[in-house]
């Protein structure tokens, strides 16, 4: 049930920054389905593995690959698809108690906080980036079988 209540909300998040976002209607469905993968992708990992980075950084890398791909698809921009789906894996509540906890002077857990908030970031980064090698790794296969 909480695995349901995760997509759900996933999902509704998604297409609701979709539409802040102002991208088109026909895509605001896709978006929340890329999001909801996403999002249950790092759900899943990092309760098996117990390790935030790597769940963000294979999350990451589905949503950027995918919406790559659907980019393609719908001949439309794939920062329409990939930004609305890394919403989810921001890690903004993180990053306010890093704050609150410099302002209360509580240095120790407030160091602690942002550096996962950086390791995260860094993952959302690294994952973008590496999706990219993916996407050009899967044109050139394509582009051989083409030619041969």
């Amino acid at each position: 049930m909480a695995v349901l209540a995760q997509a759900l909300t996933s999902f509704l998040a998604t297409g609701a920054f979709g539409i802040l976002f102002n991208a088109p209607k026909e895509t605001l469905v896709k978006c929340g389905l890329i999001g909801t993968g996403g999002w249950l992708i790092y759900y899943l990992l990092e309760d098996y593995s117990n390790n935030a980075i790597l769940a963000t950084l294979a999350a990451t890398v589905f949503i950027a690959v995918l919406s790559q791909q659907l980019a393609k698809f719908y001949k439309t921009p794939v920062i329409i698809f990939s930004v609305a789906g890394i919403i989810p894996l921001v890690p903004g509540g993180l990053a306010y108690d890093a704050m609150r906890n410099f302002v209360e002077n509580d240095y120790n857990s407030a160091i602690a906080l942002a550096a996962k908030v950086l390791m995260l970031a860094g993952s959302i980064a690294f994952g973008l980036v590496f999706s990219e090698v993916i996407n050009q790794i899967i044109r050139k296969i394509n582009h051989n079988k083409v030619r041969i």
